[in-house]
């Protein structure tokens, strides 16, 4: 099926270019989406007696996504989730987690816009694309932990895996301490008791 292209879309082509694709493709998303119409002899003439004003307007939207791209570009947003001591989530964090953290910090971001390639199962950082245009695509971080302090501490640079062999060394570091006191503490016992030659002396 033929379509003419309302606007520039990756891996197609761009406004105003005439491309074959898939019929549900275009039905599904290029149609319904207002991204293209049918390659008709009359939607061709109206697209080019519209042409001005829609190179127009994709200027204008395409400034305003620059504008927020800006301020956005390789900003960190932080998700706080349950997981286990694996560093494994319970579920996934999905486009909708990621619009909602960026709009909670100010930014205006649709989870349309949110491209997630693979599923985040795991604690840490991870790169997120956000689509704020068809000519403008900006890379935010997600910063997922158990607790603000977490995140912090994974915003520091430390993963996970080391901040658990950190409080597995606290922890053992504690016991050892432990032992070494009791230990101490009965050799002073051991002082306080009155030897054999002291009994005797007393004899």
């Amino acid at each position: 099926m033929q379509v003419i292209l309302l606007e520039r879309v990756a891996k197609l082509g761009q406004m105003g270019d005439v491309v074959d694709v898939k019929p549900g493709y275009a039905r599904n998303y290029l149609l319904t989406q207002g991204k293209a119409l049918s390659a008709s002899p009359a939607n061709i003439a109206n697209f080019e007696t519209q042409k001005a004003q829609l190179e127009a307007r994709n200027l204008e939207t395409r400034q305003e996504a620059e504008a927020l791209g800006d301020r956005l570009d390789g900003q960190q947003f932080v998700v706080i989730r349950s997981a286990s001591d694996g560093g494994s989530l319970y579920g996934s964090v999905t486009t909708r987690d990621c619009a909602e953290a960026a709009t909670e910090a100010g930014f205006s971001v649709d989870r349309k816009q949110v491209v997630i390639i693979a599923p985040i199962k795991d604690l840490g950082i991870h790169d997120v694309s956000v689509v704020l245009h068809p000519e403008v695509t900006v890379t935010i971080a997600l910063n997922i932990a158990r607790s603000p302090e977490e995140a912090e501490l994974q915003a520091a640079g430390k993963s996970i895996q080391e901040l658990a062999a950190e409080e597995e060394a606290a922890a053992e570091f504690e016991i050892a301490e432990l032992f070494d006191d009791l230990g101490a503490a009965g050799m002073d016992d051991d002082d306080d008791r009155p030897s054999r030659s002291d009994d005797n002396d007393e004899d």
